[in-house]
């Protein structure tokens, strides 16, 4: 039978696990929610661009700042969105650094007074304005997360260490996405994607029992490190020409680095498991010493 540590399965494990997702990403990734809504946020505010040039100087001036305001909500909120998707997807993380989403709300309220006043010219309008269009805004997209996430029975110092490292190599193989990006070659981002996907399974394991951290540090730091340099030197030489030399050793470092993620992310989850089978017997000792029999029950 499979054992769990952490919510985690041991490498021998039958149970079948979520298919990779085709555009990057880890296992049992959800679709991205930054889309429709978002979108709306862009278009909204361009009529502002049109009736700018009807009316006097000061009339365009103003219309022109709410245009640029709610264009920069709009971004921020978008912003936010995808901190937060990547806040929620990891059992310890740390709050975003900048409340995009509670600054887009304020922006949001500021653009449509802005562009009232260059209507109306009155205080009280914009006003309404503002305070309305900041609820509605925090009501349709929620403040960012104001508070570190970890995982339970985790005190705050190793959570903050896991959180850094992974920051950091979710740094580094955004990284390696923008640069193969450049070639514009589709079957290598692919492979890279799947590269990732093995990459991400570390974080996971390492986020599940941050005693992991010491082991999968180099992993997580040196190598990526080493793989996003590859990278970016790949795709300078491939966007200046063709290199299919360089793109067969491309490939082969990722099929390497791949294999070698994967060997010590199973070795992870089997040193976890046999720290699971120690722990369970000291326990079992300890009961019987306090004069606790357990009875040994054999499965087939």
């Amino acid at each position: 039978m499979a054992q769990r540590y952490g919510g985690r399965h041991s490498p021998d494990q039958s149970d079948t696990a979520p298919a990779p997702s085709p555009r990057g990403g880890y296992r049992g990734a959800r679709r991205t929610r930054v889309g429709g809504r978002v979108n709306m946020l862009f278009l909204a505010p361009l009529p502002l661009a049109f009736r700018a040039f009807f009316g006097g100087p000061v009339e365009m001036a103003l219309n022109l700042v709410a245009l640029g305001l709610l264009l920069l909500a709009a971004w921020l909120t978008r912003e936010g969105l995808r901190a937060e998707e990547a806040y929620d997807a990891r059992r310890i993380a740390r709050r975003p650094a900048i409340p995009r989403k509670i600054f887009g709300s304020v922006l949001t309220g500021a653009g449509l007074a802005v562009a009232a006043h260059a209507a109306s010219g009155s205080v009280a309008e914009p006003a309404i304005y503002a305070l309305a269009g900041m609820v509605l805004h925090l009501l349709a997209f929620g403040p960012d997360p104001l508070r570190d996430k970890s995982a339970e029975g985790i005190d705050s110092f190793q959570s903050d260490r896991v959180a850094r490292v992974v920051d950091r190599a979710e740094d580094y193989l955004r990284a390696m996405t923008h640069a193969i990006a450049a070639t514009r070659d589709r079957d290598l981002e692919a492979r890279l994607e799947r590269f990732q996907v093995t990459v991400r399974d570390m974080l996971r394991t390492v986020e599940d029992d941050p005693r992991d951290l010491t082991a999968a540090r180099k992993y997580l730091s040196v190598y990526l490190m080493g793989a996003r340099d590859a990278s970016a030197k790949y795709a300078d030489l491939a966007t200046r020409a063709p290199n299919a030399e360089a793109r067969e050793k491309y490939l082969v470092l990722l099929s390497d680095l791949e294999q070698n993620f994967t060997a010590k992310t199973r070795a992870l989850m089997a040193d976890s498991s046999t720290d699971l089978d120690i722990e369970i017997e000291v326990l079992r000792d300890r009961l019987e010493r306090e004069g606790v029999h357990l009875e040994t029950t054999e499965t087939a």
